[in-house]
């Protein structure tokens, strides 16, 4: 088994044969998914050494301290927190090989089709049809929505329905799109923010060859779980440092404005200060939960931990998160609060939460419990399969989903 010390080791040969100060930055970050450092839980020759999800954490300080580039995963991070697991739980020894190292490297960014306009919260609800052609390939036709990054991806991870004469949750399959496709057609969804960071996809004719499909026929629900749970977890578990990220932006703000503080404001930030650290330790402590063991590999077991339904927790609190604290410092900073550098409408690389003015933090925190799975479909999901409780009535579950009432 890979340790702590090996992996320094395995680290220093790699800083030692490609130094960042003189490797070009791709070269660098293709050497270090070769070398089982991308990331080390990873199966042996897919970028990582079958070691403890834990000890990724190793292998970054020592990379950081030595000044190696990033692969930027505020832009690539559909790829890595929600393609990637996907890809290698449920993908061909071939699509495993094609698409991680470029994905991990950056070289090629991917986007989520799944949402539509009438099939967000329902997501099975979706109607994007996947017809088989004369050749064995998909023909794909529909419209999704709120797509972040489409306007910079190469692929796409897209469900589509295959079977409408069965009910919704069965009748759906789960593919690798090609984003540059000419039945592809990308357009923008200007939001709150003034970006565009979100787009809405037509799909018209686009040719999806089997190869392409992951998992069986029918069985895109049962993939897209392992999606959208290693999504939840992308969003709401990210590795951060005591008073780190949002809730870091707000305590220093404190600090730097004393005549800006009252009782009542200090009281508030200090929950929401406790309430920060409780979901950074419950999202270290989940992490730790997804390392796999070695045992359930050999025995035929997802190469990495997958994540469960706890996962939609972590991503309420997050989103519950964001809002107050983005809500405190906007309170906090009065008339500072309000200001806002620049509406001018543009696709950004990315989102960031703590490298802009309060104002953009407070307006983009809004989307924070939609995106990701809605707040109230989480809650559902945590009280029936982690709390064990009741499900509500549901009269669609067995229905054909051509015959739901749309």
């Amino acid at each position: 088994m890979t340790d702590a010390q090996d992996l320094r080791r395995r680290t220093a040969e790699l800083l030692a044969a490609h130094p960042p100060a003189t490797t070009d930055r791709l070269e660098f970050l293709r050497a270090r998914f070769d070398a089982g450092l991308a990331w080390v839980h990873f199966p042996a020759g897919l970028g990582g050494l079958d070691a403890p999800r834990s000890l990724q954490a190793v292998v970054d300080a020592e990379l950081a301290a030595a000044g190696a580039p990033d692969n930027d995963p505020g832009r690539i991070g559909i790829g890595l927190g929600m393609a990637a697991p996907t890809v290698l739980r449920f993908g061909t020894d071939e699509q495993k090989k094609r698409f991680l190292r470029p994905l991990w490297t950056g070289e090629e960014v991917w986007c989520q089709l799944f949402s539509e306009p009438g099939a967000g919260s329902d997501l099975a609800a979706l109607a994007t049809r996947a017809v088989r052609d004369d050749e064995g390939g998909w023909v794909v036709d529909g419209q999704k929505v709120w797509t972040s990054s489409a306007h910079l991806a190469r692929w796409a991870i897209l469900i589509a329905r295959t079977d409408p004469d069965v009910p919704k949750h069965r009748g759906i399959s789960y593919f690798i799109c090609d984003m540059t496709d000419p039945g592809v057609e990308v357009r923008p969804l200007r939001q709150i923010t003034g970006e565009a960071e979100f787009n809405e996809v037509f799909l018209t004719g686009v040719r999806i060859p089997d190869a392409h499909r992951l998992g069986a026929v029918g069985e895109g629900w049962k993939v897209a779980q392992t999606t959208l749970m290693n999504e939840r977890v992308a969003i709401g578990g990210a590795r951060a440092p005591r008073e780190g990220g949002m809730i870091g932006v707000a305590a220093a703000d404190w600090r730097a404005r004393p005549a800006l503080r009252t009782h009542d404001l200090h009281q508030r930030l200090l929950k929401l200060w406790v309430d920060a650290e409780v979901a950074r330790l419950t999202g270290e402590r989940l992490r730790q939960q997804l390392s796999p063991t070695l045992n359930s590999v050999r025995a035929g077991g997802a190469p990495t931990g997958q994540p469960g339904p706890e996962g939609s927790g972590m991503k309420l609190a997050f989103a519950r998160l964001a809002q107050e604290i983005s809500g405190w410092e906007v309170e906090f900073l009065g008339e500072d609060g309000l200001t806002y550098d620049d509406w001018t409408m543009r696709r950004p690389d990315g989102v960031d939460f703590t490298g802009r003015e309060a104002g953009y933090r407070y307006l983009r925190a809004k989307g924070n419990s939609i995106e990701g799975g809605t707040s109230e479909v989480l809650l559902n999901i945590v009280a029936e399969r982690v709390l064990g409780l009741p499900p509500e009535p549901r009269t669609d579950k067995d229905v054909a989903w051509k015959d739901l009432p749309r």
